[in-house]
């Protein structure tokens, strides 16, 4: 499940001691944070932890304590773990009030209790309610696929999703006539909203609604269910509440199955195209051997060589995505390639043989003229099935790069062969640099010194200060000063190779012509 004040402090490895806020220990943890900042506010983004032992705050100062917690619960930190032993033997009266008077949780954390042990219980905890929710949801598509391929084939398929729902769910004609429930009961509570499912038909697919007004407060939802623009048939679910993460995996599963079972027919080769998508989406996941299991015969020949990730982006209309993807798949057709094809977020994806014709006719297609205006592409390095999510994000950097450079197709090996700085001309780089170069250029704006152009001599020549100061035309022991100043600001160490690394990127991101 994921992690709580309440698990934290019943941890008991952790020996936490809560202090106040005990009303509110069950509130989600979503990331344990450590500072020191009088005012770490701008650097949270609500549901945290944040823990602390006191060094910069004015413990004796019951307003400043008043004012630091209240700025806490204002910007949705969930508790406050205050470290003892270190800079203060206690915690401190003054601050245990002001958490009192919020009704913020406070929590003390002994001396031998490091932050980063916190730390990795919440992380662990949240990667095992992560890999409960996804294998909770390949289970259920599991079982729903069993279900389907049953003798009860659409009933039994409805059987198993209410079950996993602890809900109901019924199976819609775009009449609005109820063509399947579960459990039987549902059948008239489903009749009641043949007008939403009738108005849900007429959107283009793929479309979804919750419905106002269902019958004995349940929380009905509908989802279009087809692969063409116009639905063929309308899936309905109804539950108490909105449905979690892994009952949204089998809603989706249930949706993607129910798709292949009103295409197959009269659109077989368009429901192969899915499984397919199923199939892909399993690779970019890290399911190989499920992958492989699902591909069977169709496309297991496809796992038996190198491969490669080809990822596309085409502003416009959804005509000029398709024509797209009958490009690629003509191209596959007639070289007698198999290829995987799937939609992921704004963009295609597709698996293809390393070396074949169809990333040939990928790379001619790019370069002869006749790609959509914004067409950009990118294509990963070869990599075997197993490898299949790490090509996918080689294919990724390769189109950003494609985008930067103003070219339709970009290969991974032209990303590795060239400079990481054109990948810094992105904005939430341009963000982040800003954010952490920000501080220095306030204090120099206030003519307090050159602290940037400092930092920037600094770095460019390695730290050695001689050559640095030099470059600046100041002593040497000036040049320390404004480092020990620079450090002071950001309240990090340049001793730190990872310090340095984003400092100078943050410079570099934000130098004129970047």
């Amino acid at each position: 499940m994921q992690p709580t004040l309440a698990s934290l402090a019943q941890h008991t490895g952790l020996k936490l001691a809560v202090l106040s806020g005990e009303g509110r220990l069950e509130t989600p943890v979503r990331w344990a944070h450590a500072s020191e900042l009088a005012d770490p506010v701008p650097w949270l983004d609500g549901g945290e932890l944040l823990l602390t032992t006191g060094l910069k705050l004015a413990v004796d100062d019951a307003d400043a304590m008043r004012e630091y917690v209240t700025r806490l619960a204002g910007a949705g930190v969930v508790g406050l773990g205050f470290g003892v032993g270190v800079n203060h033997p206690e915690v401190p009266p003054a601050l245990l009030d002001a958490a009192r008077a919020v009704g913020l949780p406070l929590l003390e954390v002994p001396r031998p209790t490091p932050f980063i042990a916190i730390g990795k219980a919440v992380s662990a905890a949240i990667a095992a309610e992560q890999y409960r929710t996804v294998s909770a949801g390949f289970a259920a598509q599991r079982e729903l696929t069993r279900a389907a391929l049953s003798d009860g084939g659409q009933q039994a398929l409805l059987d198993r999703l209410a079950v996993q729902l602890g809900g109901w769910c019924a199976l819609y004609d775009l009449a609005g006539r109820v063509t399947g429930a579960a459990p039987a009961w549902a059948g008239r509570r489903a009749a009641a909203l043949a007008d939403d499912v009738r108005a849900l038909g007429e959107r283009q697919a793929p479309a979804s609604a919750v419905c106002a007004g269902a019958p004995d407060d349940d929380r009905v939802e509908l989802q279009s269910i087809g692969a063409g623009r116009t639905p063929r048939a309308v899936l309905a679910i109804g539950t108490g509440a909105p449905p979690g993460t892994a009952e949204r995996y089998a809603v989706q599963s249930a949706v993607a199955v129910l798709t292949l079972l009103t295409e197959r027919s009269r659109a077989y080769q368009e429901a192969e195209g899915r499984l397919g998508g199923a199939v892909l989406r399993m690779l970019l996941s890290g399911e190989a051997d499920h992958a492989r299991a699902v591909a069977g015969q169709l496309y297991g020949g496809l796992f038996d060589a190198p491969l490669r990730v080809l990822v596309a982006e085409v502003p416009g209309t959804g005509e000029e995505r398709d024509a797209l993807g009958r490009a690629v798949v003509t191209a596959a057709a007639r070289a007698g390639e198999p290829v995987l094809a799937a939609a992921v977020g704004d963009g295609l994806v597709w698996l293809l043989p390393d070396g074949g014709a169809t990333a040939a006719a990928c790379g001619e297609y790019a370069a002869a003229g006749e790609p959509p205006a914004g067409l950009v592409m990118g294509l990963s390095a070869p990599a075997g099935p197993a490898a299949v999510d790490s090509a996918y994000r080689q294919a990724r950097e390769a189109l950003v790069v494609a985008r930067r450079r103003g070219r339709v197709l970009v290969e991974h090996t032209d990303v590795a062969a060239g400079s990481i700085l054109p990948l810094l001309a992105d904005d939430a780089v341009r963000a982040f640099a800003d954010g952490m170069l920000g501080a220095l250029r306030r204090h120099d704006e206030r003519g307090r010194g050159d602290l940037v152009a400092s930092l920037r001599a600094w770095l460019a020549r390695h730290g050695q200060w001689d050559a640095a100061a030099a470059d600046l035309g100041v002593h040497r022991h000036t040049l320390r000063y404004r480092m020990r100043r620079v450090e002071e600001i950001l309240d990090r160490s340049l001793d730190d190779p990872d310090v340095r690394m984003e400092l100078w990127l943050a410079l570099k991101a934000t130098a004129p012509g970047t």
